[in-house]
């Protein structure tokens, strides 16, 4: 089994500080290797990165190596992590929407209360709408998006099928009144994706 097949992420798979610190550069290599195919651009400002086992174990090494919280921060940042990794028969992904300017940032993301909701894959002519993780509201009571949002794309076997195949297109959409975009995934890109299905 490929790190991209793993399907779970427990807290056996988690090694202590010393040693990740030890492989940390050599990981970080691999890491970005491994992300290479997996960011989707949609639109001017939204950005997708598909996750996998590997990008959710480094992101809890890389928590425990900075704040140093042992046991106690383990158990929650695996609650907080481990959904994100891929059971094989779905695909997760972190949706980011990028504004540097403050300004800007705040004036668009009043507009864009909702998205979390608005966010379509479609695989071969096939619609899997994004299941945004219910963890926290995503938009404030005034309509205001957040800029981080986390999704869970269930997949049925014609279309994991689909991708794994890799001829159908496959398509990204944000389907909100004021964010409508549309990315379509290159060959690598479905690829990369089609690593984490069973």
């Amino acid at each position: 089994m490929t790190i991209a097949m793993k399907t779970e992420l427990t807290a056996a798979d988690i090694v202590d500080n010393a040693t990740f610190d030890a492989q940390r550069k050599e990981k970080q290599a691999e890491l970005r290797t491994h992300k290479t195919h997996r960011r989707v651009d949609v639109g001017p400002f939204a950005s997708f990165f598909f996750e996998s086992w590997f990008t959710m174990w480094w992101q809890i090494q890389e928590m425990l190596r900075v704040e140093g919280g042992g046991e106690e921060q383990l158990a929650d940042e695996l609650e907080a992590y481990a959904s994100l990794v891929p059971n094989g028969r779905n695909l997760t992904a972190t949706m980011m929407l990028q504004i540097a300017d403050p300004v800007r940032r705040a004036r668009e993301l009043s507009k864009l209360g909702g998205i979390e909701h608005a966010v379509v894959l479609v695989i071969g002519g096939e619609e899997v709408r994004g299941e945004a993780e219910d963890d926290l509201d995503r938009t404030t009571a005034d309509g205001k998006a957040s800029s981080v949002h986390f999704f869970l794309f269930p997949l049925s076997d014609k279309q994991i099928a689909a991708l794994k195949d890799g001829s159908a297109e496959v398509q990204l959409r944000i389907t909100h009144d004021n964010y409508n975009h549309i990315a379509i995934l290159s060959d690598e890109q479905k690829k990369a994706l089609a690593a984490d299905l069973a």
